[in-house]
């Protein structure tokens, strides 16, 4: 077993990258499209919503209910690419965990 000081300057390592991961977390986008491209949504690293962006082309009183349809499935696409995006960057973050103390599992 590896001696008590190293692990935690391991610790300490772990959770300086961790720190970083968030920080970089926060900074990422993902842009979700639908429709064809005519509704665009990009969200920001904690789900918020950056921008919305409508085609004029498919305004009109007819259509309200198809282009919530679309907003909705942009903002799905969006956010499953900025989950995909975030759980790269934790991956990256987390890398060395596993040497560090074998069975141990972090809650994400």
């Amino acid at each position: 077993m590896k001696d008590l000081s190293e692990i935690m300057r391991q610790a300490q390592q772990m959770q300086q990258r961790l720190q970083e991961a968030q920080e970089k977390m926060e900074q990422i986008t993902a842009e979700g499209s639908s429709g064809a491209g005519m509704v665009k949504v990009t969200l920001k690293g904690k789900g918020e919503l950056a921008s919305l962006s409508i085609d004029p082309s498919i305004i009109t009183p007819d259509d309200k209910d198809i282009i919530e349809d679309l907003i909705k499935a942009a903002h799905a696409d969006a956010r499953r690419k900025l989950d995909e995006a975030m759980a790269e960057a934790m991956k990256q973050a987390t890398g060395g965990l596993g040497g560090m103390l074998p069975g141990f599992k972090l809650p994400f």
